[in-house]
């Protein structure tokens, strides 16, 4: 019996849960910097005050938390994706098609 038939690893996040919003600024935006302040201009506006728990910045190829890929490597989900389902996260901004990506948890107090 191999590995793969006794594990069910996961091909694809498990989005259950989490507001997916998908934006394409015009113009296209410049930076990490301009996209940050777009999706939390959104994150405010869809579940009020929030916490950001995790990004990536395809430019670059530079995710929050650093490093949390390193280990995921062999896996289909990367590492900041992981970090942000497994820590919460209501609201996923997707800017650019994947350029850059925001997990956010709301906080309620």
């Amino acid at each position: 019996m191999s590995v793969e038939s006794k594990c069910n690893m996961p091909q694809e996040p498990d989005y259950a849960g989490v507001n997916i919003v998908e934006l394409s600024p015009e113009p296209v935006l410049c930076d990490y910097m301009q996209a940050m302040a777009v999706a939390n201009e959104e994150a405010e506006r869809l579940i009020g005050e929030n916490m950001l728990l995790a990004w990536y910045d395809k430019d670059r190829d530079f995710e929050s938390p650093q490093h949390a890929s390193e280990c995921h490597v062999n896996s289909a989900i990367p590492g900041y994706i992981d970090y942000a389902l497994y820590h919460g996260a209501k609201l996923k901004i997707d800017i650019e098609q994947g350029r850059f990506v925001f997990f956010y948890l709301p906080i309620d107090f």
